[in-house]
């Protein structure tokens, strides 16, 4: 195994895959916190924080920021997701400790200038407007939404207009002092990298900090089934139909990523081969899962011409059911393994997708597994594994579907 894995006095932990093969190296900060875990007026507040921390610290401006990467052909960038957030660079070997020093002065000493924040509130709502302008994307944040109404897990990464457009200087700066701190980070790296070089710079840069440690211990949300309908002057209905799904930590989420590839996962899919390829009823249909800490989703997208909704509809649910009653077959669960261990190890010749590897195992279960021992979980799988996973999460018989389009509210009503 390549992985090194030290815990620094701060509390932060980093973590490292060698590839001598490669010149460059790709890093991630990664903070355990993420949209679900900011306080209801605050929501948006990670995501705000994602573009705040790019505008200016007291020794380098932004555009110095931007210059110093683009000298090198290097990139900088982050995302926000429910449950963290990363700050990650590619750069090439040599340039790792520049790297390193500019985003650990971003994530330690940004200015969060008042000029900038009111720029970057503005650009967020616009964000927030584009958004709620596309019925593809629209409609999952909405589904998440209904399902678990009222949990911080239902709430948009983006927040709302109402909290972006309210939230003040000190209360994001509050935040963002009491949360990103060493005790919530994960400094993953992969490439042509030192580990133990590394860690000291790490260590060097980011000194033992307050700040409270992401405990996610409160009851998990409660799903609610039914129908919502947001209705759209669209020329496409945009439908989700999802239940429940399982925690990042489950066992079965190895037998669900087969069943997920079964279900809607690729053009060889149940689902594409019925509602494209045989009946031509959407361009775009598939599934997919979420897990998170206590609980997850598992969802069906398909987008299809208004007088098809129902008929789409239909066959989802009869799709799911054929699933559960009668499970799969033994090519279906053949061929959805290798399409497993295919995608991981093509991912794996990139060091960009290695450091997410790391990075996201080692902040969500502490768990890191490599390539070889990821393969060898896919293939223990037997037919048993599947049946049971389509039971516990298909067969629970409550679902949520969520349709946007040009449909009155209870359009859909016998689908509750």
């Amino acid at each position: 195994m390549r992985f090194s894995r030290t815990k620094l006095d701060s509390g932060a932990v980093v973590v490292t895959e060698h590839m001598s093969e490669v010149r460059s190296v790709s890093v991630g900060f990664w903070f355990d916190v993420g949209a679900r875990d900011e306080p209801n007026e605050l929501a948006g507040t990670s995501h705000f924080l994602e573009h705040l921390l790019f505008k200016g610290t007291p020794t380098r401006s932004a555009k110095e920021i931007a210059e110093t990467f683009d000298a090198v052909g290097g990139d900088i960038n982050a995302f926000t997701g429910k449950e963290y957030t990363c700050y990650y660079s590619r750069v090439l070997d040599d340039d790792l400790p520049m790297a390193l020093e500019i985003l650990a002065d971003m994530l330690g000493k940004s200015l969060l200038e008042p000029a900038e924040l009111e720029s970057e509130r503005k650009v967020i709502l616009e964000e927030i407007a584009m958004h709620e302008d596309a019925p593809d994307e629209l409609v999952h944040d909405l589904f998440y939404r209904s399902m678990w109404d009222g949990h911080p897990l239902g709430r948009p990464v983006l927040g709302y207009n109402e909290t972006i457009g309210e939230v003040t200087r000190d209360q994001i700066a509050g935040y963002w002092q009491d949360r990103y701190t060493p005790t919530n980070l994960v400094v993953a790296a992969a490439g042509n990298v030192d580990h133990d070089a590394l860690a000291a710079r790490v260590d060097d840069l980011f000194e033992t900090a307050p700040g409270r440690k992401t405990l996610r211990e409160g009851a998990g949300p409660v799903m609610a089934g039914g129908v919502n309908v947001r209705k759209r002057p669209t020329e496409q209905a945009h439908i989700v139909i999802g239940t429940e799904g399982i925690s990042r930590s489950d066992d079965d989420r190895h037998a669900l990523a087969v069943l997920d590839t079964v279900l809607g996962g690729g053009m060889s899919s149940r689902l594409f081969q019925e509602v494209r390829e045989k009946r031509g009823l959407a361009y775009s249909v598939f599934s997919y899962r979420s897990l998170f800490a206590e609980t997850g989703a598992f969802a069906v997208y398909a987008g299809t011409t208004p007088q098809n909704t129902e008929t789409v509809m239909d066959i989802i649910r009869d799709e799911i059911a054929s699933v559960v009653d009668n499970g799969i077959t033994e090519a279906e669960l053949e061929r959805a393994k290798g399409h497993m261990k295919g995608a991981l190890v093509l991912s794996s010749e990139d060091p960009a997708s290695r450091m997410n590897r790391l990075g996201r195992q080692q902040v969500t279960t502490g768990e890191i597994l490599s390539i070889d021992e990821l393969i060898e979980r896919f293939d223990r799988l037997e037919m048993d594994d599947v049946r049971r996973v389509a039971h516990k999460v298909l067969g629970a018989g409550s679902y949520r579907t969520t349709v946007v389009g040009p449909f009155d509210e209870d359009a859909f009503g016998r689908y509750a």
